[in-house]
């Protein structure tokens, strides 16, 4: 039994509302209340500016899907992008084709225009 696999904004929030972000594959479980990242597993809750937990440390996450601007983030940081997701994210998201070996990028963030 294979699990949906998408392409994924993920980033730490932890007691700030600026973190650490990746852009990875995760796989979501057969109801979609749960995401797996990393060895992790990200339950859904209803956080100020979060989405989800680590079910193991209860940190949390805001995790959505890429958007094609790349406006991701809800302020500005640096964006990490996993080796096996930079050409999916560079050329069928973003379609900057030229950027395909990128590893990171800087996100202006929805409120930091």
């Amino acid at each position: 039994m294979s699990r949906e696999r998408r392409l994924m904004y993920i980033e730490f929030k932890g007691d700030n509302i600026v973190g650490p972000a990746r852009i990875g594959w995760a796989t979501f479980s057969k109801s979609g209340k749960s995401i797996y990242y990393d060895g992790r597993r990200f339950e859904k809750i209803s956080g100020f500016k979060s989405n989800y937990w680590d079910a193991g440390t209860h940190e949390e996450y805001w995790i959505s899907g890429c958007k094609r601007d790349g406006s991701d983030a809800l302020y500005s940081t640096t964006v990490e992008i996993d080796v096996d997701a930079r050409e999916e994210y560079w050329v069928n998201i973003r379609n900057l084709p030229k950027n395909k070996t990128q590893r990171s990028f800087k996100c202006v963030g929805k409120y930091s225009k």
